[in-house]
């Protein structure tokens, strides 16, 4: 979860100064610019990159510090209050889906595609899965407890490696089917 959170907090970083730049610049070329789809510049341009009225990086520079502390207490042996962890999960739970709305734009409507913010979901999708991990472990998630029973054994049987692990194979076939050939253009 650490390395995770620091991944995608370089990741938001980079992006915010991307959405300076263009903000100054708007024909920049960025550092991620290769080609017609893999273009940072095009999915920074689109109303999509600031959803909210500012970029969208802005965001993950916000959050990703709380998971961060999260993991480098939890490290130290820190134990956070159940309200928290619970509550950490359903914020990163509506990251995950926002990241994966933002990818399916970026390949459906934008056209293009940009390398951090691949990242970003990419390692959102590892962080969450993580913080599940952790908080079903911990039972914080407030299930019933036939409900926790199932989970804490979909825990055990690695549901929680090979669930992430799909999601991001099927991230990787979604962009290939997609783009195909024209990514190495």
């Amino acid at each position: 979860m650490m390395v995770s959170s620091i991944v995608c907090l370089i990741a938001s970083a980079v992006l915010a100064i991307d959405a300076v730049i263009l903000a100054a610049e708007p024909a920049a070329s960025l550092s991620c610019d290769i080609n017609a789809v893999v273009s940072c510049a095009t999915v920074a341009q689109s109303w999509q990159a600031n959803v909210f009225g500012f970029p969208n990086a802005f965001i993950g520079l916000a959050t990703e510090p709380v998971i961060l502390t999260i993991a480098v207490a939890g490290l130290g042996g820190a134990r956070f209050p159940r309200w928290f962890l619970f509550a950490a999960q359903i914020g990163y739970a509506l990251g995950l889906v926002f990241a994966y709305w933002l990818f399916v734009q970026s390949l459906t409507v934008i056209g293009a595609l940009c390398p951090w913010c691949l990242t970003i979901t990419v390692f959102t999708t590892i962080t969450f899965f993580t913080l599940l991990h952790l908080n079903v472990v911990q039972g914080n998630l407030y299930l019933r407890p036939r409900a926790q029973d199932w989970t804490a054994s979909m825990i055990r049987s690695g549901a929680d490696y090979l669930i992430p692990a799909l999601l991001i194979a099927l991230i990787v076939l979604s962009i290939l089917l997609t783009h195909g050939v024209r990514l190495f253009a």
